[in-house]
């Protein structure tokens, strides 16, 4: 696994201070598997995937590259972001979202495709200088792999029954549905068709930071059953990247520059 050194910058908050890296060791990886655990199976009370080494992991792990952000006060690792090159996917056989999704459009990306998925912040620190640290660490990432399509599965929680996702998917299809040859098919389709596209939506802030970037919505949602949820496929083309973010996201770092060791 090819790995970024270290530190591209720091971010306050209250008395906190941030720095981002790549997982370099196992036991970094264990760390972030058990804030996902806390964060996605205890915090959400998914008793079903519970297990007793309290860590969210599976086969894809050891194939990406972990985004951390560490609290440089208790040393404890409080955001994620885990990563799929190209090259990895083609080891693998297969993205993550090709669980969910038909992604046969998007054949003719796969080498310039990098994922991102499993984005997790310690609820304490979910104020916007850790998640603004692991975008820039995201696109420091795609440009150092040479990547210009960005994709993922955003998860949107069924706790209200589905009446947000379908809300959601009405609102953002309106402005910001991908051209149909971006198009994928969920394998396992949510009934979205099933809720009145006039109540209103409420959008998490991730997916409204990535559609203010640009992204698109790729079509309708995939139940995840495992995780209660309905995933919205997303894609972002760098291109296609809002200037102000590409500004801030893509400006040369002014401390130390990622390198591959």
């Amino acid at each position: 696994m090819r790995l970024l050194d270290t530190t591209t910058a720091e971010a306050t908050l209250s008395s906190s201070k941030f720095v981002l890296s790549l997982a370099k060791t196992v036991e970094e990886v264990r760390e972030v598997q058990r804030l996902r655990y806390r964060v996605f199976i205890e915090d959400m009370f998914l008793s079903a995937l519970a297990n007793p080494d309290r860590l969210d992991r599976d086969e894809f792990d050891e194939h990406c590259d972990h985004l951390i952000v560490r609290d440089t006060d208790t040393l404890k690792v409080v955001g994620t972001y885990r990563v799929l090159s190209p090259q990895a996917a083609r080891r693998m056989g297969r993205y993550y979202s090709e669980q969910e999704f038909d992604l046969a459009r998007l054949e003719h990306l796969r080498v310039r495709m990098a994922e991102a998925g499993r984005a997790c912040i310690d609820p304490v620190y979910r104020t916007g200088a850790v998640i603004m640290l692991l975008w820039s660490g995201l696109a420091a990432y795609m440009k150092k792999e040479g990547c210009e399509y960005l994709i993922g599965c955003a998860s949107l929680s069924l706790a209200d029954g589905g009446q947000n996702v379908g809300a959601i998917y009405h609102a953002l299809s309106k402005s910001h549905l991908a051209p149909a040859e971006y198009r994928v098919r969920p394998r396992l389709p949510y009934p979205v068709g099933e809720y009145a596209p006039q109540c209103q939506a409420f959008i998490p802030p991730l997916i409204k930071g990535y559609m203010r970037g640009g992204a698109w919505v790729c079509g309708e949602p995939a139940w995840d059953p495992d995780f209660n949820s309905a995933d919205l496929f997303l894609l972002l083309p760098l291109v296609k990247l809002d200037s102000r973010y590409a500004r801030h996201y893509f400006k040369e770092p002014r401390t130390k520059e990622l390198v591959t060791q």
